[in-house]
């Protein structure tokens, strides 16, 4: 019997690694742009991750050295500095991610109520989310990893919570509630579904880690594509369920507390049964479940992601050993550290944000890469261009939501692309900046010389 990871395995990873978290974590955001024309937001992100799947799958069966972000732009490009700024951009939207899950687990776990508020004065949401981080870089530094066979178990058990859900938000919207359901139809000429899109972009990130790790997959080129294909519309079709009911049954939640909305709807709609207490502790609960093991994931397969840089030169030595045998430790409490800041003095609406203009910037770049292919007969430059085109259109739209709606977290975002675009620059040009440092000593010892 094969090790390899099957269709099934592959479908599982990709959509736990959209659906583990993302739901939780930036429903409140985006349905406080969109509120019932939030349908729109997830169906748009979805054609643009779509479009990048294409994307990524024809590069991928293009390229000889099987990989992904990284190994398509030195292949395709050449270009070393490039392929480690992309790399650079990668794990800080994996980063941002984490955050993102850390905050949202957070927040649930204060939404039960037997936590308390703060203990000794600290604020119990930010304390939470820092010792889940804690928690499970000790996990990944123990050895633990989610096999493929217990992710079909981990994800039948996510997705299908979040579909009786919305099956059952379904039934009290139209057989209990009276209200009439609401599709938004007079946003629909707006810009914020679009920007909600934008937003929204993170939770649709998870497929891509498939290409990272194509030695266990059985037939990798053809298992992959056929898992991001499936995987991405399924995750857009739960979205709308899920973001359509809460939205119509709890519309007063999103707003005095959006990000544990889904608990208050999953009260709602088993109050009739006299469960309304059992329907939020089970969602609350889904909720920890999902973005702890999203963590999880995300820190296991960034930090392999990480070592596989380092093994190429991409990142400093100091971040890790790629020498060592599985993951190397230094990095899991590196990606860790920066998780734990980010999630304790980032608000949701920003760690949401600064995660999904990485994403956008990386699988925009994608899909002009896949673009430029078009020469090729099986690369149909249409899906590429419209991805591309999807993704210039996200990047100034977000830019301009955090400006108008943060801006102290606007101009923090800027501060640190600037800082870390400056350090890509004198790690990646280090060897030509010696050179030119090493000439400029030398013109200055010859003067000095001459006189």
């Amino acid at each position: 019997m094969s090790d390899s990871l099957g269709l099934k395995e592959g479908v599982s990873m990709a959509l736990g690694g959209m659906i583990g978290g993302g739901i939780y974590a930036v429903l409140g955001v985006v349905a406080g742009i969109t509120m019932s024309a939030i349908w729109v937001a997830f169906l748009v992100a979805g054609v643009v991750a779509m479009c990048a799947g294409y994307s990524y799958n024809k590069l991928n069966s293009l390229t000889d050295n099987r990989g992904g972000s990284v190994t398509f732009v030195q292949c395709y490009l050449g270009n070393s500095t490039v392929a480690g700024m992309v790399g650079w951009t990668l794990l800080f939207g994996y980063i941002g991610s984490m955050a993102m899950y850390a905050f949202a687990f957070g927040e649930f776990t204060a939404a039960f109520d037997i936590v308390p508020t703060s203990v000794a004065g600290v604020p119990i949401r930010p304390l939470v989310s820092v010792v889940a981080v804690a928690g499970f870089v000790g996990l990944n530094l123990l050895g633990a990893q989610t096999t493929g066979a217990a992710e079909n178990v981990l994800v039948a058990l996510k997705v299908g919570i979040l579909v009786v859900f919305g099956i059952i938000g379904l039934v009290y919207a139209f057989g209990f509630s009276g209200a009439p359901f609401e599709f938004g139809v007079s946003q629909l000429g707006g810009i914020g579904p679009i920007m909600a899109a934008a937003i929204s972009f993170v939770a649709f990130q998870g497929w891509q880690l498939l290409y990272y790790d194509q030695e266990s997959v059985e037939n990798p080129v053809e298992t992959i594509r056929k898992a991001v294909y499936i995987s991405i519309p399924v995750a857009v079709a739960i979205y709308i369920l899920v973001g359509m009911v809460t939205v119509n049954l709890v519309p007063q939640a999103l707003e005095s507390h959006p990000h544990v909305a889904l608990k208050d709807a999953a009260s709602m709609m088993m109050e009739p049964y006299g469960l309304a207490r059992v329907g939020a502790v089970v969602l609350a609960l889904s909720a920890l479940f999902s973005t702890g093991s999203a963590i999880n994931a995300t820190l296991f397969s960034s930090a392999h992601f990480a070592k596989g840089m380092l093994s190429e030169n991409l990142l400093p030595d100091q971040i890790g050993n790629a020498a060592t045998d599985g993951i190397p430790e230094r990095t899991v409490l590196v990606l860790g550290a920066i998780t734990a800041v980010f999630t304790w003095y980032g608000s949701l609406g920003a760690i949401t944000s600064f995660a999904s203009l990485s994403f956008i910037l990386v699988f925009g770049s994608m899909s002009y890469l896949a673009f430029r292919q078009r020469d090729h007969d099986e690369v149909n430059p249409v899906v590429p261009a419209v991805g591309t085109v999807g993704a210039l259109a996200f990047f100034p739209l977000m830019l301009y939501n955090l400006y108008t709606r943060e801006p102290n977290t606007f101009y923090m975002v800027l501060g640190i692309a600037a800082v870390v675009l400056a350090v890509e620059l004198l790690y990646f040009e280090r060897d030509l900046l010696e050179e030119e440092v090493t000439e400029f000593e030398s013109d200055v010892r010859a003067v000095f010389e001459g006189d």
